[in-house]
């Protein structure tokens, strides 16, 4: 447990992950952000980028250093990059400064699979080192960990929901992942697909089967429990700016009651407070700004459904993080995260 402030890093803080970086860290008790970097607007104010953090911060981009050696009194360096610059970036930083990537880079451990699905070469043997951060189900190894690879956002809205039931090891057959995501998705940089007037009364079908969450989800499933199972995984645009909505569908090899699969999660989850158990369905609009993970389930004789949703840019990327460093550094996991959604 530490209770002197931890010196930070954010490099990439002008997108929508950044951001909310800066939203959370600035809020945060024992957070010194002394380095932001964003290259395009360097020596732009924070606030001037990002207005809703007017009167919250002084702080001003930079362009990220090339000698990262200037960075030794650092605690922790978060990475908002865009997939395929931590790899270059992370190896250069000083021994003692851990690093939480945001990106893709780190997630996938077989070389094969990540150039297939990130179309990039793979890290290497700096790779071992990474520790994936789903804080839910891979805590301990979390807190002793000097390199965090931050889960993808669809990744973690689908492991929350399978993992208990996966545990049990009572799900036969193909598991099918029908998932939803909000434009923030797609990055502050406006794009022909993301851009309001398509996007705000659309819906469609993206990446069908090639989706680079789908390897993330079935590598960290097998660590869960023992899944050789087929996943079927299925992302759709929606017409929302923040929020996943995940629909896990699957068979069990023996019938199940709502209670039995209520006891299977209440278990499973009994020390996690950002999951929460709620009745019929959860709502994208409970859990925007927060990082909270909201969960329900349904059965019928050995059929179940379980629903999950979080805020892609919170749970999915920056609240993880820092829930992450909370983890690292001996805090308390909920330290500068009790964030309060809204209504409506």
């Amino acid at each position: 447990m530490t209770d002197k402030k931890l010196n930070i890093a954010i490099f990439g803080g002008s997108g929508y992950g950044g951001s909310e970086l800066l939203r959370i860290l600035l809020a945060h008790p024992i957070a010194d952000i002394k380095l932001v970097t964003a290259n395009e607007h360097a020596g732009k104010a924070v606030s001037d980028v990002h207005r809703n953090l007017f009167g919250i911060t002084d702080l001003r981009f930079e362009i990220a250093p090339d000698d990262l050696s200037r960075l030794g009194l650092f605690d922790v360096a978060f990475f908002a990059l865009p997939h395929g610059q931590a790899i270059d970036l992370i190896p250069k930083l000083p021994a003692n400064v851990k690093a939480i990537d945001l990106s893709g880079d780190f997630r996938i451990d077989n070389a094969v699979v990540f150039k297939e699905f990130y179309k990039l070469d793979h890290a290497g043997d700096i790779q071992q080192n990474f520790v994936y951060g789903l804080s839910e189900t891979n805590r301990e190894a979390i807190k002793n960990a000097e390199y965090i690879a931050n889960p993808g956002c669809f990744a973690t809205a689908t492991l929350l929901a399978l993992a208990p039931i996966i545990k049990s090891g009572l799900v036969n057959g193909k598991v099918i992942v029908d998932a939803k995501t909000g434009s923030s998705g797609s990055g502050a940089k406006a794009a022909a697909n993301t851009h309001h007037p398509q996007r705000m009364n659309s819906f469609y079908a993206y990446k069908p089967f090639v989706h680079q969450h789908v390897p993330e989800i079935e590598q960290h499933l097998k660590t869960v429990g023992s899944f050789e199972n087929d996943l079927v995984f299925m992302t759709h645009s929606l017409p929302v700016s923040r929020g996943i909505f995940a629909s896990c569908y699957l068979e069990t090899t023996v019938e199940l009651t709502n209670e039995d699969i209520a006891n299977l999660y209440r278990n499973f989850y009994e020390d996690a407070y950002f999951v929460r158990l709620v009745d019929g369905s959860p709502d994208i609009n409970w859990v925007k700004t927060t990082n909270f993970c909201d969960i329900a389930f349904h059965t019928s004789g050995k059929q179940v459904v379980v629903f999950s949703a979080i805020d892609n840019l919170v749970k999915g990327a920056a609240g993880q993080a820092v829930q992450n460093m909370n983890l690292m550094f001996g805090l308390d996991e909920t330290t500068g995260l009790k964030l309060v959604g809204t209504n409506p």
